[in-house]
């Protein structure tokens, strides 16, 4: 699959990804290297553009899809889960699963530095594609293209459904109230299977207090006690 774009390799590239482009050159732009399109005398577009437009397409539709996933869930939480589904690492991890490395139209030079290989090419190789899934079947093309590729292959499981410690600290900033602070007041047990208890304080004052096996499972816990005791009144720093 190297080299020339031919006939075969589009087909290979649809039918791996379950989609069948009315408008190849599409496809033919999204994995064009601006070192192919260099050596082409620009002739050729590269895949720049569409690479960014596939960024903010793809930005779009994981947001709504967590959105959808999980309606109660506070911005803080939402946009941390969305930094990591659009992470390189993540894209770069699909990009490798389409083996999208083999379909690159690259320049000589690039091709013999390891272009195909490179984590950056990949990862815009791969919103490019969105952008081309996009421009030739529209909106719900490309949101069922990014749902078998970006979303499936999460394991939702392990996806925590809330994080309690930046939901705290939103629902402080939206009072203009100080940051909270967590404090290990007291450790027990065997250091194989320690016990933690943990103190939030906001503005010096205690709000809540939790034991949890670990560190962060305690400060979890003081958290989400903190949250229902701050949502039932008005707190202000300094006031009880």
């Amino acid at each position: 699959m190297k080299g020339l774009w031919v006939a075969d390799e589009a087909t290979s590239l649809e039918q791996l990804i379950g989609y069948r482009f009315r408008r190849p050159e599409w496809l033919r732009q999204a994995l064009t290297h601006r070192s192919h399109s260099e050596e082409s005398s620009g002739k050729e577009p590269s895949n720049e553009q569409m690479e960014f437009l596939g960024d903010a397409i793809l930005g779009f539709l994981v947001s709504e899809a967590l959105l959808h996933r999980f309606p109660e869930s506070r911005e803080g939480f939402l946009s941390k889960l969305k930094a990591r589904l659009v992470s390189g690492a993540h894209l770069h991890r699909v990009a490798e699963e389409l083996e999208l490395g083999g379909f690159l139209r690259l320049g000589k030079g690039e091709e013999l530095s390891g272009g195909r290989s490179k984590k950056a090419l990949l990862v815009d190789a791969l919103e490019a594609l969105v952008a081309a899934v996009y421009r030739d079947g529209g909106l719900t093309a490309a949101r069922e293209f990014v749902e078998r590729w970006i979303l499936a292959p999460v394991d939702w499981q392990q996806v925590p459904t809330t994080d309690f410690k930046s939901e705290l600290q939103e629902l402080l900033q939206e009072r203009r109230a100080p940051p909270p602070r967590y404090v290990v007041t007291r450790e027990q047990g065997p250091e194989h299977q320690k016990t933690f208890t943990v103190e939030v304080r906001v503005g010096g004052e205690s709000i809540a207090f939790a034991e949890g096996s670990s560190k962060k499972a305690a400060e979890q816990a003081a958290a989400q006690i903190a949250l229902g005791r701050l949502e039932e009144i008005s707190f202000e720093p300094g006031t009880r």
